[in-house]
């Protein structure tokens, strides 16, 4: 290395470090309110972000041609990794200056706290399978038996489906199964969140479906009053929607399937045009979802509904799926919430689904660190719709990132190997996204008619990938999820 470059690298990482320090010093405060286990993941956590608000793709360039590491995949030990590298370059710490989180430490950390939220697994080098149960496996002991046996380590309940009496049997059938086996398995439960589904008001009330075609006007409105019966009338399913909508704002029907946009704004109604379907089947159902991806809405994620399900999810849950939930003070309302139930309240898991919950992503783990454990799903499905598919691919990779920096771990969601588990066969794209999904803690899959084969093949998949996913050389161009963390006051 000549002269020019050694001093260049030598003060490039001086800097960084200094900013990582002072950045942690001027956020003590919040550092202050962690739970001491989660002390070092937060200030890695904030070391991470801030190498993130800056572009090293040129440092990155130099320390690569000059045989040192690039800071790629050092996620959890980002300070330690950069420490390293000056001491390559002849720099001395003294021995209390030494970051105490470097790789090994961050291995264990992540380890412990999967094990803390998923339990215990065969196969350290695989992550978590969980299992989302159909309505059908509470009157279904074997199926379930067959779950366990074929390597399902947590059981999904999604309680925006079924009833207390379906969650209790499944419950029962699950805990024998457990007991027979000798194989134990986790509970999870989804809370609800204010899920906006299509209520046909008119037109195709009766049938539950209606036939639409591109171009054609519908209507969101709460009431029918001054519409006809061949007026398409939808209700989304949740008050304060219609009066957030801008003319120009999307909406998507149906996970995406069916596209519209506003195009006139009334009192108490909006009308929108179908601008895109992309089905054969060109009909709104009923009780599909809608996605307004870029509405502002002002809706509490912790529903009324939501609010009379938590004693059973607190009595039967180890887990505790948070939908919808969008920033901090969301996050603050349900913890204040399970404090009123008894100390063994299950471990929260955040569920990024909305653009909300993407950019307020690091200040949503700082505070989820008040506690011992938790952890993050990423919800690919109304992800993918919220913020555009074209992006998806970009955003459930920071969001890995920064999970690991914050030691939080990850559970990978929504269709994966889909195709397999509804028609029988996968397809390729698919196969290689379940082989990506071993950049996780956890993955999750939906329930279908061929759920044990699924397990079968993502086993098989998950065990041949899980020894390549962190042989990958990123390039750390500035996230502006990190900018908007660093630059907050």
């Amino acid at each position: 290395m000549n002269h020019q470059s050694f001093q260049r690298l030598q003060q490039q990482l001086t800097v960084l470090e200094a900013k990582m320090l002072a950045e942690c010093d001027k956020r003590k405060q919040l550092l202050d309110a962690i739970h001491p286990e989660q002390f070092s993941a937060a200030r890695n956590l904030i070391h991470y972000l801030v190498l993130r608000n800056e572009d090293i793709r040129p440092l990155q360039d130099l320390l690569h041609i000059n045989g040192l590491s690039s800071l790629a995949s050092s996620e959890s030990h980002i300070r330690r990794q950069l420490q390293s590298i000056r001491e390559r370059l002849g720099h001395e710490y003294d021995k209390n200056e030494i970051e105490t989180c470097d790789y090994t430490f961050s291995l264990k950390e992540i380890s412990k706290k999967s094990e803390m939220l998923f339990g215990s697994k065969p196969h350290p080098l695989q992550p978590h399978i969980m299992v989302t149960f159909d309505t059908s496996f509470a009157e279904n002991y074997s199926i379930i038996k067959s779950l366990l046996q074929n390597g399902m380590n947590v059981a999904r309940i999604n309680c925006a489906h079924d009833d207390e009496v379906t969650w209790s049997r499944m419950i029962h059938h699950l805990k024998r199964a457990s007991r027979h086996t000798g194989i134990t398995c986790k509970i999870y439960m989804d809370l609800a969140g204010p899920k906006f589904r299509s209520i046909l008001l008119k037109k195709g009330k009766r049938k539950g479906l209606v036939k639409i075609k591109e171009g054609q006007l519908v209507w969101l409105t709460d009431d029918t009053k001054g519409f006809g019966d061949d007026d398409v009338v939808i209700s989304p399913n949740e008050k304060g929607i219609i009066g957030a909508l801008k003319k120009g704002d999307r909406i998507y029907f149906d996970d995406g399937v069916i596209k519209a946009q506003v195009e006139k704004i009334k009192k108490d109604a909006v009308a929108a045009r179908i601008i895109r379907i992309a089905e054969k089947e060109n009909q709104i159902k009923q009780n599909k979802g809608i996605n307004f991806p870029d509405t502002y809405i002002n809706i509490p994620s912790l529903t009324d509904f939501d609010l009379q399900c938590l004693p059973f999810v607190c009595s039967h849950a180890d887990l505790l799926g948070y939908s919808f939930v969008r920033n901090v003070s969301d996050l603050e309302t349900l913890m204040s919430k399970l404090k009123e139930f008894s100390p063994g309240a299950p471990s929260i898991v955040l569920k990024i689904e909305t653009p909300q919950a993407v950019e307020n992503l690091p200040g949503l783990l700082l505070c989820g660190m008040i506690q011992k454990v938790f952890g993050v799903m990423i919800a690919r499905g109304d992800l993918a719709v919220e913020i555009g598919f074209e992006r998806m691919g970009e955003i459930q990779e920071e969001i890995l990132w920064i999970c690991e920096a914050a030691h939080v771990p990850v559970i990978w969601a929504t269709q994966v190997l889909e195709n397999l588990n509804k028609a029988g066969i996968a397809t390729r794209s698919e196969i290689t996204d379940a082989s990506y999904a071993a950049m996780a803690e956890c993955v999750m899959i939906n329930k279908g008619d061929h759920t044990v084969e699924v397990l079968e093949t993502l086993r098989d998949i998950l065990h041949r990938t899980a020894g390549h996913h962190s042989k990958k050389r990123f390039m750390f161009r500035p996230l502006n999820i990190a900018k908007r963390f660093i630059d907050a006051k």
